[in-house]
């Protein structure tokens, strides 16, 4: 039972520490679109997004009016669309045709992004994957709404490393073709390992083959009701500070329960999962980073950083798994550079380098997100950095990616606006030591020993 003390608590956190629903996320099957015919399948799709997705807006909407909760996104993920084009597509022009439509109906229910414009080739890429793959610089540069990821590694597959090489050409093109706003495109597009089906956070998300027809997904942020929590125990020893992340975690994540609770009954849709991450936005006072300092850091980058994030995303989980039946998604910390003040505090004094962001990665959510890079940085090198966090994803049995942003015509010292909730990020530098001949092996790194558990 709620009473007026928690009503009272839930208030404070949203008037005053930032916390809010990141988004409401409609996962939809597009299984059942596939056709042979490419106007027939673009048919299909559209309407299919359209009539699922119709009232997700407005039930959004009423749901932040009737309980004061602010739900900051409203999105569609949806069948990775190198699955759903394989009959139809036969070359990267015809899945551009298919990335207007996802945009075109993305638009029509005023929904602010669509994930799914995916391929999913862990162990070995079919033409249709290819074909989508090639196909992305031009789908993210002719549209505005569309969210693309490539899976190219798992604990269980190893790294498909042609793959690799062929994702690190594709971002590089992808900053060209988006270059004239400061590339643009790359901060829409990654590349993961271990991707999970229910991920309701861009750019990362799809729906996948496992799901059902529909499903709503929800993701959870409050980075800056952590922080305020963690002012109270200042000085105090870790079993205090551990607890009261746990119970801070546990708060927020109810407050995902209720939404997605409401939205599955108003929208007639199944609930699939809350996802707990700790999102930050390029807001003062919503950030990771700044949890990490109240943890008693300097600045992000220190020495202790990545035991101080290990800490913090072992206890979100923890409180967060008690508040809800059904977490999933990536559920953690994430650590973006452009979407976090404080993460970009620490790059320009000099704490933050992408070596330590690396290794930070090998405990939090995600990977190496939104990091922007100079635009002279070779194909080889982003392959070589997809590479290494690919690494650390199957090694460790967790999720990893990259987001990488070689901004065209920046160099270090520079920085790049990407605008609202993409925020902007200084230009950071990279070890410009060559690796052109390991990433141009053909083939797959294998799975480590431990995969097999069969």
């Amino acid at each position: 039972m709620i009473n007026m003390y928690e009503v009272s608590e839930t208030n404070k956190m949203i008037e005053h520490e930032k916390l809010d629903v990141r988004t409401i996320t409609l996962g939809i099957s597009l299984l059942d679109c596939i056709d042979s015919d490419l106007d027939e399948l673009n048919r299909k799709i559209y309407e299919k997004i359209t009539k699922t997705a119709e009232n997700l807006v407005s039930v959004g909407q009423d749901i932040e009016k009737e309980f004061g909760i602010p739900i900051v996104n409203k999105r569609i993920s949806i069948t990775p669309i190198a699955l759903v084009g394989g009959a139809a597509c036969k070359s990267p022009e015809d899945f551009v045709t298919i990335a207007r439509t996802l945009d075109k109906a993305a638009e029509k229910v005023g929904v602010n992004f669509i994930g799914g414009y995916s391929a999913l080739v862990s162990k070995g890429m079919t033409k249709s994957d290819e074909n989508l793959i090639r196909s992305i610089p031009q789908a993210l540069s002719q549209t505005e709404r569309i969210c693309s990821s490539v899976n190219v590694g798992s604990t269980k597959t190893g790294i498909n490393m042609d793959a690799v090489r062929l994702c690190g050409e594709i971002v590089k093109a992808t900053a060209e073709a988006t270059k004239e706003r400061d590339s643009l495109g790359c901060a829409k597009l990654v590349v993961f390992c271990n991707a999970p089906d229910d991920n309701p956070f861009m750019a990362g998300a799809f729906l996948g083959v496992t799901e059902a027809d529909a499903v709503i997904n929800v993701g959870v942020s409050g980075p800056g009701v952590v922080k305020k929590a963690l002012e109270k125990v200042r000085g105090k020893g870790f079993e205090e500070l551990c607890e009261t992340i746990k119970k801070t975690a546990f708060k927020v994540t109810r407050v995902g329960q209720l939404v997605a609770g409401e939205a599955s009954q108003r929208l007639g849709v199944p609930f699939g999962i809350v996802d707990l991450s700790l999102a930050p936005t390029p807001d003062v006072g919503d950030s990771v980073a700044e949890i990490l300092e109240e943890i008693g850091l300097e600045r992000v980058g220190a020495p202790g950083t990545t035991a101080a994030l290990a800490l913090l995303n072992d206890q979100v989980k923890k409180g967060g798994v008690m508040a809800s039946s059904y977490v999933g998604g990536l559920s953690g910390a994430f650590i973006p550079v452009s979407e976090d003040q404080g993460m970009i505090d620490a790059v320009n004094a000099g704490s933050l380098t992408l070596e330590k962001l690396e290794a930070m990665t090998c405990v939090c959510s995600v990977g190496l997100d939104m990091i922007a890079i100079p635009g002279k940085t070779s194909a080889a090198t982003i392959s070589g950095i997809i590479a290494d966090e690919m690494a650390i994803g199957m090694v460790n049995q967790k999720t990893t990616a990259v987001r990488l942003i070689p901004v065209i015509g920046k160099d270090v010292g520079d920085t790049a606006e990407f605008g609202g909730l993409l925020g902007y990020a200084p230009i950071m530098p990279v070890n410009e030591f060559g690796c052109e001949t390991f990433v141009n092996r053909q083939g797959r790194i294998p799975a480590p020993i431990h995969s097999f558990k069969n």
